[in-house]
Formats: C-alpha cells, sequence, structure tokens
C-alpha cells in the first residue's frame, strides 16, 4: 500500500533536502515540491500570503495529483508551507491512506546557518526567523514536530521513516 509523507516547516528549515532524501530512499516514489506546483500559475499570479492568491485551486490541483501517484502505487513525499488549518482538508483527502505528517522545527542559530547555506536568491535572513517563531507558535499536534537542530539529514529521514508518531490522525 502506498504512503504519504507531508513535510512543513519554516523556510530554511529543511523542507526539500529531507523530502529529497525520503523520496531517494524509498523504492517507487514521487517528491512534490509544493512551491513548484504553486508557480504553475503565470499569469494573474499573486503570491501565496497576498489577497488575491490562488492557494484554493493549488490545494485542489496538489490532493489531484498526489491521490493520482497514489493510485498508481508510487509513495510520495509533499513538502510545502502546511498550516495548521489546511491539515483537515488533507486529513479528509486522504483518508484511509497511511500518512505521515511532520513538522520540522529547529533552533534560531540553526534556521540562521542554513539559510546562510541556501543559494543567495532563496536566503530570507531575519525574516526566516519570523517564520520559526509563527511555527513554533501555531497549534500542531505535538506528536508530529521534530526538532532537527541536532540532527543531521540522514537522521532525520530515519526518525520520519521509523516512528510512528508522525502517523497522521483525525
Amino acid at each position: 500500500m502506498s504512503k504519504l509523507y507531508l513535510i512543513t516547516g519554516p523556510a530554511g528549515v529543511g523542507k526539500s533536502t529531507v523530502s529529497k532524501a525520503i523520496a531517494e530512499s524509498l523504492e517507487k516514489s514521487v517528491l512534490l515540491e509544493g512551491d513548484e506546483v504553486y508557480h504553475h500559475v503565470v499569469g494573474s499570479y499573486v503570491s501565496p500570503w497576498k489577497e488575491g492568491n490562488h492557494l484554493e485551486v493549488f490545494w485542489k490541483v496538489c490532493i489531484n495529483i498526489i491521490k493520482t501517484y497514489l493510485d498508481y502505487g508510487y509513495d510520495v513525499v509533499f513538502n510545502y508551507i502546511i498550516m495548521p488549518e489546511n491539515l483537515s482538508l488533507l486529513q479528509n483527502s486522504f483518508e484511509g491512506i497511511d500518512t505521515k505528517f511532520i513538522v520540522l522545527l529547529v533552533d534560531e542559530e540553526t534556521i540562521l546557518a542554513r539559510d546562510k547555506e541556501r543559494r543567495e536568491d532563496w536566503q530570507m535572513g531575519p525574516r526566516c526567523l519570523e517564520l520559526l517563531q509563527d511555527f513554533k507558535e501555531a497549534e500542531y499536534p505535538k506528536q508530529n514536530i521534530l526538532d532537527t537542530s541536532k540532527l543531521s539529514v540522514e537522521e532525520t529521514v530515519k526518525e520520519i521513516l521509523n516512528q510512528n508518531q508522525f502517523q497522521l490522525k483525525k
């Protein structure tokens, strides 16, 4: 049976790196980067944090893509900014699917260091600290939070794959 891995966290926490490593460790897998899907829209593009964005259609497209791959026997690793208010939509959409939901967090020193390792045009500087604080204040289920401050990518992947605490529960 196919599995779904939903990876979220603030910018610079390592969502893309960890997601790619998970997908590479699975036998038959798909890596779906939410940012890439969001940027499919070109004409009338609006940033996701601004009024008039296209998040409603984005979520519908992502859910349909994920379902299609799952139907064909692929494990799917999806990463994007998944806020608590998006979680019920995903829970309802993937009811009956073996789903793990992981909120990656780190300490302030680590996120700043990781941000500096990103391509220069992707670096966020102090803004990544604001996003980190937003995630820490959000009401995510505690069992779905993974602090990777002291974990390597390999250790993080091992935790996600081997720990049942990340199972998405209704």
